[in-house]
């Protein structure tokens, strides 16, 4: 799979990897739609993997948008997680 996916509680969470290539996005994309048409979610989450995600990644987010409109499937798009980084230690 080119996606990362869970289910739980009605909610798919997708995730996009920060390197698709071009030539990988409409196999990304029907991925997507696969699993909202076999999970039938009630709200679909995408989380982009970096803050400058690649014209692919764009295009995907795009179509899931578009899918999601079309099945009337709420969309979230939320950025990379941020890991707060340690304390210094003095």
């Amino acid at each position: 799979m080119l996606i990362g996916h869970a289910f739980e509680e009605g909610v798919l969470h997708l995730s996009l990897p920060g390197d698709l290539a071009l030539t990988s996005r409409s196999a990304a994309d029907l991925e997507a739609q696969a699993l909202a048409l076999a999970h039938r979610p009630r709200h679909v989450r995408v989380q982009l993997s970096t803050a400058d995600p690649t014209p692919a990644s764009l295009s995907v987010l795009s179509r899931v948008r578009r899918f999601c409109e079309n099945v009337r499937i709420p969309l979230t798009v939320v950025g990379p997680v941020r890991v707060a980084a340690a304390p210094l230690q003095e």
